[in-house]
């Protein structure tokens, strides 16, 4: 297989995270430096390296046994929202998505074995400079402000860069890349701390911290430069030429590819609709707000636009076919273990018949049982499959082959289309949401008996809707907010926690009628990886969730 090198800028900066310096310094010195940043070739190649390795590969700390940005900081996501379970410890991993407590059919109260019990105070206990790399919340921070910099030191070295050919555009398609990937990191700040900065200085910071509304905001800023910028691009043939540089090739098949600028309009409709979706509770969103995801996402990713991919290749360029994705770190791996085990909760969201489920997983004959001092939410019967099952014309989850699994990186058709019917159903569009449920499991061949046209109450559509993202969007980092804006995450005096689980008991007793109180932080601190050597001046918002 022909080798494909993504070029590698790492700022090394003076401080744990992003204290200033005047210049970059190259970790290898093999590798293009500042100078190389002002030929056009070093741009792209800076403008490359400072996506796919500084914001989702390299880091000072590494994640354990969870690994990098897309099989551990977004695995963290997925433990929280129950879609899958880990045993083992390294970065809490076994803690960090452990419920309070579980109810078990018979009335049994299983608590979470861990100290301390509740992983509110889990965090805060983690959460400290001295933790280091075993601080959960510290990952996602550091690779998306590593990402922020190093699209802010290619802002900055555009004007000075020399290019053939129509220079103009060229410069826009490489800005365009810059700003849509700056909205992406903002987005992901705003997601999930309570607080955050705003930087658009290459390699400096400030102190001031601003709440996590202001981040999106900032977000939304960001894509929306870019998408003004992609509305005025006339010479397709350098802007195709440049994102192509910009893309590896590898991740140029499926339904990666070179973007034609409406398409990526579109993609940036879907992620502005996604930040309105999952920031807001169910019980707090307005009509306006209902109304805007509308107009977004109905003008979002459609099914046969391209979208931001990303995929494994033989030298493991960008990820790891074995465990680069949480997919790949959930998957029947004969001869080693499954790091990450298939929720039952997740499984107990399909519905009967569904092609997906006998497609991508495969039920035990016993029930697999992990260690008890370290809870029981995550035993399970089930295991992901290498491959699936080979039905024709259904999705397949996982992929262990190099270059076959397709990783969505940013949105894709289907959560589009979910975030549409959603916003129809809660805008008293039931049929119309229902509707387009219908077309995501088709797209996805779930072969099941269509839900449009069956007379639904508007209860039976949101229930429809909710299994739908389950099961549609797993192993993406979307099912923790999902479960945080529908409450789920809450304590359970509060109208949280989930019933008529399923739970595999520690004795191997499969339970039916199970109650979990998750009682989770919906949004973390500040990690003090960073607030030690960057501290918050006066006026800053505050940086620490009062829950």
């Amino acid at each position: 297989m022909k080798r494909t090198t993504i070029h590698t800028y790492i700022l090394i900066l003076s401080g744990i995270l992003f204290s200033c310096k005047d210049q970059l310094d190259i970790q290898n010195p093999n590798q293009p430096g500042l100078a190389s940043a002002q030929t056009e070739s070093g741009l792209i190649s800076l403008a490359q390296g400072g996506v796919y390795v500084n914001g989702f590969k390299e880091l000072k700390y590494y994640d354990g046994v969870p690994g990098y940005f897309w099989s551990g900081a977004i695995g963290f996501h997925e433990l929280m929202g129950d879609v899958i379970g880990e045993e083992a410890a390294n970065q809490f991993g076994n803690q960090i998505g452990a419920p309070e407590y579980l109810l078990l059919d018979n009335g049994t109260r299983v608590g979470n074995p861990n100290s301390p019990a509740q992983q509110i105070a889990l965090i805060r206990q983690a959460n400290v400079n001295a933790n280091a790399g075993q601080n959960t919340i510290f990952y996602e921070w550091a690779y998306m402000y590593g990402m922020n910099n190093a699209m802010n030191t290619v802002l900055n070295s555009i004007e000075q860069a020399s290019f053939s050919g129509d220079a103009e555009t060229k410069k826009n398609t490489v800005k365009a890349w810059a700003y849509f990937w700056k909205g992406f990191a903002y987005s992901r700040i705003g997601s999930i701390y309570y607080a955050g900065l705003i930087n658009n200085e290459s390699n400096k910071t400030n102190g001031n911290y601003v709440t996590k509304e202001q981040i999106i905001a900032e977000a939304t800023a960001n894509f929306d430069n870019a998408a003004t910028i992609l509305g005025a691009i006339s010479n397709q043939a350098d802007y195709q030429a440049t994102l192509g540089k910009l893309i590896p090739d590898f991740n140029q098949v499926g339904k990666g590819g070179i973007l034609a600028p409406d398409m990526w309009v579109r993609n940036i409709n879907t992620m502005k609709a996604r930040n309105i979706l999952v920031n807001t509770t169910v019980k707090t969103m307005t009509a306006a707000q209902w109304n805007e995801i509308l107009t977004l996402a109905g003008n979002g990713i459609t099914a046969t636009d391209l979208v931001f991919t990303g995929r494994s290749n033989e030298n493991g360029d960008f990820l790891s076919a074995n465990a680069g994705t949480v997919a790949a770190k959930a998957t029947n791996n004969p001869g080693s273990g499954i790091t990450y085990k298939i929720s039952e909760r997740l499984i107990q969201d399909f519905k009967p018949g569904d092609k997906r489920l006998e497609n991508n997983f495969l039920q035990l004959a016993s029930p697999w049982r992990g260690e008890s001092s370290r809870g029981n939410s995550f035993n399970t019967r089930w295991q992901l499959l290498d491959g699936g099952n080979g039905l024709p014309g259904v999705v397949v989850l996982s992929n262990r082959t190099p270059g076959e699994y397709e990783l969505i990186l940013a949105g894709n058709y289907e959560e589009n289309a979910l975030m549409l019917a959603e916003a129809k159903i809660y805008s008293n569009d039931i049929e119309g949401g229902l509707q387009l449920i219908d077309e995501v499991r088709t797209y996805q061949g779930a072969g099941l008996t269509p839900v449009a046209g069956t007379g639904l109450s508007l209860e039976a559509a949101k229930e429809e809707l909710r299994r739908e993202r389950r099961v549609t969007l797993p192993f993406r980092g979307l099912s923790f907010y999902d479960a945080r804006r529908w409450g789920v995450i809450d304590d359970i005096s509060q109208g949280g926690g989930r019933t008529n689980a399923i739970v595999i008991s520690q004795t191997g007793q499969l339970n039916t009628n199970a109650t979990i109180n998750y009682n989770f932080l919906d949004y973390w601190d500040v990690p003090d990886n960073e607030l030690v050597y960057n501290p918050a001046q006066p006026g800053s918002a505050p940086t620490r969730n009062p829950k």
